[in-house]
């Protein structure tokens, strides 16, 4: 008998496995049963030939009306041509150097099922070169193929669906019933079947009620997976001591707030108090702060940097890029004033100083910013990933701040989680300004606990966005580039977005922007280096025009932000380097070229650059797809609305989810296969109180060994790292 740890040539043969193997990275029992149908078609109706798309990899089920074969006429060989009809619509398939197909095998009124990928020749659909399996030849395939209902896999090239199915007929054929790693209760609460019922009633039902609640009880395993993961992470984290870091009357953080320009919102002083309080504590706060771009997080961030250097400790600050690290350096020295000046003249008597570190400084700098680090002079060290290399030792560090999670890899995080020392933990702050809507928070950041920052400072300027169709109405993009040089004329500036840098392969992406899969037939995305030169000579010629992207040197990329910020470029074309954290109150327009190659989230933060002063922002989205495609929809509702929390929701209903829960980042599969983050939100949350639960009482979980397994097969440690790059 099988257990579902055996290996798939014990059970289905070596030259079977191999191809499930190399072709699926299905190698045992376990992983063919959690290759699940990707739908249950019924029999006769796999997928109707008039619902072809080109470019899909199908499965039809359909009779031979003819089949001949000739001779080619540009080269040696023949040609075979069938005609196949599945009750409705009749469909071409095209094979080579088959002469016998006409007279042994696809002979007319036979059924099969005929398997490829789908595509044009000429006016009609074909399936070139498909593979076929007769269903009037094997007993046990005619029994198997003329179900009521038939399972439709995730196939690929080299291995068809029927081709599973076979296999995991053989599999029941000889399977034990596995061990069920849900406890009796837990399954008794929530109505679930046992594990071995589920998986063969997911593989092999013909009710479809069974079906269904089959797959149900399979989304508990993968969300209770994900779950028990995290509340692991949570209790192995709360365990861990950290350095209580309380408030000081009188100190830094009182001084900065008695010198703060403005009010702040009900929600800063709300998430405030919260942070206060966790720091003050013994165990690491670990805490997600989302908001609204411009909602004022880098303050919130501030205040509790401050209360930890007040505690005689270090706060430490990750940028994705080095231009959002100097410019959050600048920042921060601007916002502390003479706060931040220790050890220069006429700095305040309890002053500190804010380090800036980074890959590209100057042998010279680089040793002074390494040593102030070192000392503990710098109690605020801005950088980017350089400040988790080995060598960058931290007198006392208190606190890390990341910025924009989803630019930095778990482990880049958990390394900066073992710098406090003598075995501490630091505590850890990580901010979004991507609204991130509540089920992928309780999936992918569900080792953090989670604070919302929704309303605006008081004195925001409004932005306004709107859709600029090129491709329709040429017009509409001279007079957006009239539009720049009359916000230019009134001492205004602006900034002109790309997709790419240039002089590179088409829709290469340097700076990591068009995170969206756009249709990639089309001309190459615009280039900073190809439209900079083309708007400063044309349209803006009476404007200074600059660039910044991502290969710029270190101190290019400084000089160029400088210049904008200073007010001595009026006009900044730029790839989405300047997506997040770039702070110029006087930039009031944006302008996005071939906005329909970025993503809605991304699309959000770009436009979050303007309006930062007293005149209300305009972002125009320029595109060339047409009124009625996917594409113009997604413009259209970035345009319709500035709620960054609908725009969120919005993204994941539109996006793969296996982008979302990082599969695309790790090159490798999810592990999740049934669950999905947009239907599956009451599951998620009942398997997140059940995972507390069973933590809480059992951290290891000694007592539910099967359950452990669980997690670990479904959510091995790099798939659990790479669902928080999402």
């Amino acid at each position: 008998m099988a257990g579902t740890q055996d290996r798939l040539d014990v059970v289905v043969g070596h030259k079977t496995a191999k191809l499930l193997a190399e072709h699926l990275d299905l190698h045992t029992v376990g992983d063919l049963l959690r290759h699940y149908p990707r739908r249950h078609a019924d029999q006769g109706q796999l997928t109707p030939i008039a619902g072809l798309v080109p470019g899909e990899h199908v499965t039809v089920l359909a009779e031979v009306r003819s089949c001949n074969s000739r001779k080619m006429q540009q080269r040696k060989g023949t040609i075979q041509h069938a005609v196949i009809w599945d009750g409705r619509q009749s469909l071409n398939c095209t094979f080579f150097n088959q002469p016998w197909l006409p007279d042994k095998e696809l002979l007319r009124g036979r059924r099969a099922l005929f398997a490829g990928k789908v595509s044009r020749y000429g006016k009609a659909l074909q399936l070139a070169h498909p593979t076929f399996l007769p269903l009037d030849e094997d007993a046990d395939d005619i029994e198997e193929f003329s179900r009521p209902i038939i399972p439709v896999y995730p196939a690929t090239k080299g291995v068809d669906s029927w081709t599973i199915q076979r296999a995991v007929r053989q599999v029941f054929d000889v399977l034990d019933d596995p061990p069920d790693p849900l406890p009796e209760a837990l399954r008794a609460q929530h109505l679930l079947p046992g594990l071995a019922e589920a998986l063969r009633a997911v593989h092999r039902s013909d009710d479809r009620a069974a079906i269904t609640a089959a797959q149900n009880r399979l989304k508990w395993d993968e969300a209770l997976a994900v779950q028990l993961t995290l509340a692991r992470r949570r209790e192995e984290a709360a365990q861990r001591p950290a350095p209580a870091c309380p408030r000081r009357d009188g100190g830094l953080a009182a001084a900065f707030d008695a010198r703060l320009p403005f009010e702040l919102t009900g929600g800063q002083l709300q998430v405030g108090e919260q942070l206060a309080a966790e720091l003050a504590g013994e165990h690491p706060m670990n805490r997600l702060l989302q908001g609204e771009v411009g909602s004022g997080k880098t303050v919130v961030a501030m205040r509790a940097m401050l209360q930890v250097v007040d505690s005689g400790r270090q706060a430490a600050l990750l940028a994705p890029t080095e231009v959002l690290a100097a410019q959050h350096a600048r920042s921060l020295r601007e916002m502390l004033g003479d706060l931040g000046r220790e050890g220069e003249l006429g700095a305040a008597e309890q002053a500190t100083r804010v380090t800036l570190l980074t890959g590209s400084l100057g042998a010279r700098a680089r040793k002074e910013a390494l040593l102030e680090v070192a000392s503990g002079a710098g109690g605020i060290v801005v950088g980017t990933h350089a400040l988790i290399q080995d060598r960058v030792s931290f007198a006392e560090l208190g606190m890390v701040v990341v910025d924009e999670q989803h630019r930095f890899g778990v482990e880049q995080r958990d390394a900066l989680r073992s710098r406090a020392g003598e075995g501490a933990s630091p505590h850890v702050l990580v901010m979004t300004a991507t609204p991130i809507p509540r089920t992928v928070a309780m999936t992918v950041f569900g080792d953090l606990e989670v604070s919302s920052l929704r309303e605006l400072p008081r004195g925001r300027s409004p932005i306004s966005t709107s859709v600029v169709p090129a491709g329709e109405r040429p017009g509409w993009l001279d007079r957006a580039w009239r539009r720049v040089t009359e916000e230019v004329s009134a001492g205004r500036q602006a900034y002109v977005v790309c997709p790419r840098i240039g002089e590179q392969a088409a829709g290469e992406d340097v700076d990591g922007s068009g995170d969206d899969p756009g249709d990639d037939e089309r001309r190459p995305p615009l280039a900073v280096l190809d439209v900079a030169p083309q708007l400063s000579e044309g349209p803006l010629r009476d404007a200074r025009v600059g660039v910044l992207h991502g290969r710029l040197a270190g101190d290019e990329k400084d000089t160029a932000m400088r210049s904008f910020a200073a007010g001595e470029v009026d006009v900044l074309v730029a790839t989405t380097v300047v997506e997040v954290g770039v702070d110029v109150p006087n930039a009031s327009m944006m302008v996005i070229m071939d906005a329909d190659r970025f993503g809605i989230s991304q699309l959000h933060q770009l436009r979050g650059r303007v309006g930062r002063g007293r005149h209300p922002g305009l972002c125009l989205l320029v595109t060339d797809s047409p009124d009625g495609t996917a594409a113009r929809e997604r413009l259209d509702a970035v345009a319709s609305t500035v709620d960054g929390f609908e725009l969120a929701q919005l993204d994941l209903e539109l996006r793969r989810e296996g982008d979302v829960l990082g599969a695309t980042q790790s090159g490798r599969q999810s592990g999740l296969k049934l669950l999905s983050l947009l239907r599956d939100g009451a599951l998620i949350a009942q398997a997140r109180t059940e995972a507390q639960r069973l933590v809480a009482d059992d951290p290891q979980l000694v007592g539910h060994p099967a359950l452990a397994r669980l997690a670990d097969d479904l959510l091995d440690e790099d798939r659990a790292g790479f669902l928080e790059k999402a």
